[in-house]
């Protein structure tokens, strides 16, 4: 007698009757995670230099700060490793949970730490630190919350229902430059604690909902089998370790990007006079509310028309965009730079981030997904984390110019990964398979460890 966890093909074929709480609920999570993360973002651009790096030369701060956000980057492959070994050994759901709960705490209390004035040094010590658990958490969250959504989601619409905790990267930095935005007239500290504190109400809302959702139907499938892998981490490095080097190479051009949209550009705006930090943060602001849209859309049609053809159009306008990005920043004009941001965020960014959840996914067998999903997409995000920093850099030696070949640079690399990458999802495919086609894998290598 078959098992409860085995779905018949209709089952598949409709998806987990959790499907949409499952997607609300990873959406939400990935809010909290995005808000939480992009805040450091925001307040090392606008404020960190002067109150944990004080220094004579404005630019060093800066500099400073950006290296601080740089560091939690470097954690999220750590993450990435140790929240998929254990969601693909005891599953998605506990690793969301408390994931979560790490990453809220931590940045509650970068909102109470003291001043570089009041304890000198053991300040910016204490900032790093909570930083890099930061930066661990969010390792940790971003392949369960993908993955969890992708398997309960119906065969034909993984693309679309995968690209709404996706939307939580908009969601998520929508909340936290409103936050900024309307502490912005506060002289005082609270400026920029305020929005950090602020992440208390999140974390409660999403364990909660997080708390609600049920194990991936999937994932519970290979525990039935008694198909889980021991070492899943290692499983992918020995049998995917190609498919991991695209994975990066595929998300460098959104993240590498994005960064330099809603972190490194804020800074620029006020540095060079061209406008305040309110313009900016509004420009930022407007960029999320359409991604809320864009996200799921572009996911949508990633189900329609293949991931890859998707990908590589937002790849293709971000290479084609790094110049008129500044271009239109450097006019002064308000309207040219809410729409500069527009395009470069809910536009090429979200072109690429609807679609990453379903492609990246598709990429690896169900036992070792999450780790392999995970990997990539980390060890790209840890490379990114450096850019803000490199791009204060190139600014510093060439100016704006430097920046924007930054910016198509990493479109580039997208544009050339996109075209070593082989297409997991089309129509043609969807109304042939009963699961979505695993690629770059030869059959021998499926064996467990």
């Amino acid at each position: 007698m078959p098992s409860a966890a085995v779905r018949t093909p209709e089952e598949i074929d409709q998806g987990s009757p959790d499907r949409g709480r499952v997607a609300v609920g990873s959406a939400v999570g990935t809010t909290v995670e995005n808000y939480d993360f992009l805040a450091y973002g925001t307040a090392a651009a606008l404020y960190f230099g002067p109150v944990f790096f004080p220094s004579d030369n404005a630019v060093t701060g800066t500099l400073l700060a950006f290296a601080t956000l740089a560091a939690g980057f470097l954690m999220r492959p750590i993450g990435g490793i140790v929240g998929g070994h254990f969601g693909d050994r005891y599953g998605r759901k506990p690793v969301l949970v408390i994931a979560l709960l790490v990453m809220g705490l931590s940045t509650v209390l970068i909102g109470v730490l003291p001043t570089y004035d009041q304890v000198g040094l053991l300040a910016p010590i204490l900032l790093v630190t909570l930083r890099l658990v930061q930066g661990l958490a969010y390792g940790a969250e971003w392949g369960g919350a993908i993955l969890m959504t992708f398997e309960h989601a119906p065969r034909r619409r993984k693309g679309f229902y995968s690209a709404i905790p996706q939307a939580g990267v908009p969601c998520g930095l929508l909340l936290a430059n409103i936050a900024f935005l309307s502490t912005a007239g506060i002289e005082s500290s609270l400026a920029w604690r305020v929005p950090f504190l602020l992440s208390g109400v999140l974390i409660a809302v999403g364990i909660v909902i997080r708390l609600k959702v049920s194990e991936s139907p999937e994932f519970e499938e290979v525990v039935d089998k008694a198909e889980t892998v021991r070492f899943p981490v290692l499983h992918v490095l020995r049998n995917d370790g190609t498919t991991v080097l695209r994975v990066i190479g595929l998300r460098l051009a959104e993240t590498g990007a994005f960064y330099i949209t809603v972190t490194y550009l804020l800074s620029y705006l006020v540095s060079s006079g061209v406008a305040d930090r309110g313009v900016g943060l509004t420009a930022i602001i407007v960029a999320s509310v359409i991604g809320l849209v864009t996200t799921p859309m572009f996911g949508a049609l990633s189900d329609r028309f293949g991931r890859r053809s998707v990908y590589a159009a937002g790849c293709l306008l971000t290479t084609a965009f790094g110049f008129p990005l500044f271009l239109l920043v450097n006019s002064g004009s308000v309207i040219a730079i809410i729409l500069a941001v527009v395009v470069a965020q809910a536009i090429a960014h979200d072109c690429l981030a609807g679609v990453q959840g379903s492609y990246f996914s598709e990429l690896f067998d169900t036992r070792t997904r999450l780790s392999g999903a995970s990997l990539g997409y980390q060890l790209s995000a840890s490379i990114s984390g450096f850019i803000p920093l490199i791009g204060a850099g190139l600014a510093a030696t060439f100016g704006w110019t430097g920046v924007a070949v930054l910016f198509s640079g990493v479109g580039v690399i997208g544009l050339i990964t996109v075209a070593l990458t082989r297409e997991t999802w089309t129509p043609q495919r969807a109304a042939a398979a009963t699961t979505p086609v695993v690629v770059d894998r030869p059959p021998a290598a499926r064996v467990l460890d």
